[in-house]
């Protein structure tokens, strides 16, 4: 009975509980009788001798706690809040200010912004366009783009996310190292110091997560914050005293702070030591790159796709209107440089010789501001934010709570997002550290490893160039975030259905263009190298192709690209300089026939189609899926489509496929089949069926190749390729070009341990062609695509013709000039004038020989009976037709004589195939094919044309 519509029917996985799937179609259609049959086996498979538990008595199982979930405010907003609160706020936000002015700062700040809301909504558009698991931003985009791009993201945010925690270290250890020159204690000297703190710091961040006090830390922290931040504005409403103006704090003087923001610009300062705008952006930009703190936990929230988008742009929201209030007000009540020593204030009115803002407060900076020699001020002060809060320490508290929580926040970002990284299997040597531990599956191992990597850059003790570093990485990143959400958007996938409605796929192509024109505007070769990174990662995966799926809009891409090519090239009319031989190869199970599938692989790999056909029997059971056939092919780095088809017989499957396969010019007009070695012990009916294939095929007028399996016996045991198979027809065993039945294979089985003679280097051998009719070039043609290739480079490629011993030099000339003209590298053509000789009784009797169980015999029967078996066997060859095809008999016996004598050690040997009539029994020709063919110990191709050109000696 059909269900009713249930949320865990679509549910590709459902974490820590059974899934249940609605019944089959085939469920649906049994019969009453069928269905009651099942039920009483299921009852039975079900039941047990075990007495029946006694429900009421029986105590409940202990269900395991489940791991701790936060929703938007503690999980997204507060955690960004307190990572983009970082040390840049405290420690270079005000001598930003000094060097590129307040208006330029406030632009600065808002340009910081603008990228970052762009990325957050198209973040946001990510997270709700399904269900969000571990991994953060690496499993949003990876889910979205694909292993191509999201494993180079995976690798470098998790690598900008432990330099973002180091960034922090360092501005903490900087912090400390200055409080302690302030009390006189200096442990080595002051950059040792803070790599000492540093170190210290990070061994403690790290304890704290493994005790798992982290979000008990945060919240402590954005308490201290809140504290710091409600201490700086009344420090800067606080009248300040003489000691607090002496180092250039004088708070707000009626219309004097108009003066200060229209006179801070960055005209003199820019003109210091440090640089222009962009090197002050890009200082400033990491502290706004943390808006994926919520996403990047996204693992452990109630809701992400809820909590995500309004998390994250709320947390935008306040921190900024933090730093532009922090900026505006440090900018208009401090100035730049001041001297810290009281007797520079001056009485009266004089003013004269005085320069700076700080003249009109009544103060002479003069000296010291000429001289550089300055020690406070927002230009040489990085504690000017202590300095004018209401308390001094309080502000101190606050850096660290601010760099602290940042650093603990990305300290647990980037493990996790490694973690899931590591899980996927995209990069090889790194899968160590996917295990979890615990309910909330810790990334312990990643937890050292950001450990290790923090210690090696936290001894660099430069905040400025680690922030210059990472503000490549971060822009990198979200330039690929938003390059993203346009590519998902803009090829129109049903899949792409975001909840979250206020993004435009144009919005997200701006950030992704901008965030790479900042990079190589901040540093351009760090970008470049960036850059290389990137490019290199995503080769190795394209390279590699790891085996996932999830539905990623590369995908959905190539889908979109390839029918607007197909529908395209529909409107292209058809060119000789342009054919290429578009193969339907009747493998059956391509895993059954190695050879053959490898053989037509070797000139159709990188150049045409090739569509790998099964035939399959309508009373016969397919025990492989598709899927089993098409990972061998690609695992066997063989580039064809695998189309099973139902029918009743080769014959009619063939002729079925041959019209229905392909799309648009995207069709087979080539097909391939594998020579019927064991034709002599097969039915007369299954010779007949292999050969009206053949027939069925000229007459419409397709190129043909028959290609004979005995190739191979020289140089691979045949017993390997078909072991544990079983041949099944409708009526008769043995056809190897019908199904095939594996014994003992399931479906999980891809081994591949045959190897073919078409898989090996075949050195300075011989192609053979044996160009006896002129089919339109395909002969020729094929020979050329293998010489193409690395494996059959070196061969030599010979032609053999039919000729006259008195027009040998003219026939010969006359080839070569042809093969010129068409520009095929031919080493050697030969004229066989020995052709019209009568072939060796032997040969002939050997055929003669192979034709008797197929013969009428017409003198031994008499004429009802010769009539009745016409009728019933048509295959059969009567004396009348044994002597019509007498004299085409013998050019067969005597063309492989021929064959044998010169070509029995060349690499490939390629004949034309001969046109049988439309009243040629199929015996015979199976024989004529038999005979052209016998005693080669080398890959052996009948090949034919449909007598239209494949080569032209024009490029117009």
């Amino acid at each position: 009975m059909d269900q009713f519509p249930q949320l865990q029917n679509y549910a590709t996985s459902m974490p820590r509980q059974v899934t249940k799937r609605r019944p089959s179609l085939g469920t649906l259609r049994k019969t009453f009788e069928a269905k009651a049959v099942q039920a009483e086996r299921e009852a039975i498979s079900n039941s047990s001798n075990l007495p029946e538990p006694d429900i009421e008595n029986e105590a409940p199982a202990p269900k395991d706690e489940a791991p701790p979930r936060f929703g938007w405010i503690e999980g997204v907003m507060i955690r960004c809040m307190l990572n983009i609160w970082g040390v840049i706020l405290f420690l270079r936000l005000t001598w930003i200010t000094s060097q590129a002015g307040i208006v330029l700062t406030c632009l600065i700040i808002l340009m910081s912004v603008v990228v970052t809301v762009v990325t957050a909504l198209s973040i946001s558009a990510i997270a709700t366009n399904g269900s969000v698991a571990s991994g953060g931003t690496y499993f949003l985009v990876s889910r979205t783009m694909g292993p191509e791009i999201g494993g180079p993201i995976g690798v470098v945010f998790s690598f900008a996310n432990a330099l973002a925690s180091v960034l922090n270290i360092v501005g903490f250890a900087e912090v400390i190292s200055q409080l302690l020159q302030e009390f006189n204690v200096v442990m080595v000297d002051p950059t040792n110091d803070v790599r000492i703190v540093g170190v210290i710091t990070v061994t403690a961040i790290l304890l704290i997560i493994l005790a798992g006090m982290t979000w008990v830390m945060k919240m402590v922290f954005f308490l201290a914050l809140m504290i710091a931040f409600s201490s700086y504005i009344v420090g800067t409403i606080i009248s300040p005293s003489i000691e607090k103006q002496s180092i250039g704090i004088f708070g707000y003087r009626g219309k004097s702070w108009f003066s200060y923001a229209f006179h801070l610009m960055p005209s003199c300062p820019l003109k210091r030591d440090q640089g222009n705008f962009f090197q002050m952006f890009a200082l400033f930009f990491p502290s706004v790159t943390c808006i994926t703190a919520g996403a990047n936990i996204s693992g452990d929230l109630k809701d992400p796709a809820s909590a995500i988008p309004k998390g994250t742009l709320l947390a935008i929201l306040w921190t900024t209107l933090t730093y532009l209030v922090i900026a505006i007000t440090s900018g208009a009540c401090v100035v730049r440089d001041a001297s810290g020593n009281i007797t520079d204030f001056m009485t009266g009115n004089i003013t004269d010789g005085c320069v700076g803002l700080a003249c009109n407060m009544g103060w002479n900076f003069t000296s010291c501001s000429q001289s550089r020699t300055c020690n406070y001020g927002l230009a040489n002060n990085v504690q000017v934010i202590s300095q004018l809060s209401g308390v001094y320490y309080l502000i101190t508290v606050g850096v660290f709570a601010a760099s602290l929580s940042s650093a603990l926040g990305f300290f647990v970002s980037a493990p996790k997002m490694f973690q899931c990284l590591c899980s996927d299997k995209i990069y090889p040597y790194i899968i160590f550290f996917a295990k979890g531990y615990g309910k909330n599956d810790e990334p312990f191992r990643s937890y050292a490893l950001c450990y290790i990597i923090s210690v090696g850059f936290i001894l660099i003790a430069q905040l400025d160039v680690i922030a210059l570093l990472i503000s490549n990485f971060f822009l990198c990143v979200y330039g690929l975030i938003n390059f993203s959400c346009f590519h998902a958007s803009m090829i129109n996938s049903p899949g792409w259905r975001p909840a979250f409605r206020f993004y435009s796929k144009w919005t997200s192509l701006f950030g992704a263009v901008v965030c790479l024109v900042l990079m190589f505007l901040f540093t351009w070769w760090s970008a470049l190298i960036t850059v290389i990174i990137i490019i290199f990662l995503y080769g190795y995966v394209v390279y590699t192709k790891p085996k996932v799926n999830w539905g990623s809009s590369i995908q959905a891409e190539s889908y979109n690209m390839a029918l607007s090519y197909s529908v395209s090239l529909t409107s292209v009319e058809d060119h000789v300089k342009n054919f290429r031989p578009q193969c339907l190869v009747m493998t059956g199970p391509p895993k059954r026939r190695p050879a053959l599938v490898d053989f037509v692989s070797s000139f159709t790999k990188h150049v045409s189609l090739m569509v790998c056909g099964d035939i399959i029997m309508e009373d016969s059971i397919n025990q492989l899926r598709d899927a089993t056939h098409v990972n061998w092919l690609n695992k066997r780095k063989v580039r064809s489509f695998y189309t099973p088809f139902t029918a009743s017989s080769l014959r009619e499957g063939t002729k079925q496929l041959l019209q229905a396969t392909g799309l648009g010019k995207l069709k087979p007009n080539t097909l391939v089949l594998g020579f019927k070695s064991n034709w002599k012990e097969s039915t007369l009916e299954s010779i007949d069926d292999y050969i009206n294939t053949i027939f069925d095929t000229f007459d419409s007028k397709f190129c043909f190749r028959s290609s004979q399996s005995v190739w191979m016996c020289a140089r691979l045991d045949q017993r390997a390729v078909y072991q544990g198979c079983e041949c099944k027809h409708t009526a008769h065993r043995g056809c190897p070009l019908l199904v095939f039945v594996a014994d003992d294979v399931s479906d999980e089985d891809d081994s591949d341990p045959i190897r073919t003679v078409f898989q090996n280097s075949q050195g300075k051998k011989t192609i053979d062609v044996y160009w006896i009719a002129d089919d339109g070039g395909l002969t020729l043609l094929i020979p050329y695509l293998f010489t193409r290739r690395r494996r059959w480079r070196k061969c030599k490629v010979r032609v053999f013709i039919m000729g006259q011993e008195e027009t040998v030099k003219e026939s010969r000339d006359n080839i070569i000039v042809l093969l010129k003209r068409f520009r095929l590298d031919v080493h050697d053509v030969i004229v066989m004038t020995d052709m019209d000789r009568c072939p060796l009784p032997k040969s002939l009797n050997r055929f003669e020989e192979s034709v008797i169980p197929f013969r009428l015999f017409d003198d031994q029967q008499d004429g009802a009976s010769i009539q009745e078996l016409r009728k019933n066997a048509p295959w059969k060859i009567s004396d009348k037709e044994f002597e019509a095809f007498k004299q085409k008999s013998e050019n067969k016996v005597r063309l492989n004589e021929i064959i044998r004598k010169n070509s029995q050690h060349s690499a490939l040997v390629l004949v034309s195939l001969p046109v049988p009539q439309r009243d040629c029994p199929s015996a015979l020709y199976m024989a004529w094919l038999d005979t052209l063919t016998y005693g080669l110990h080398c890959p052996v191709a009948l090949i034919r044309g449909n007598q239209q050109n494949v080569l032209t000696l024009y490029c117009q």
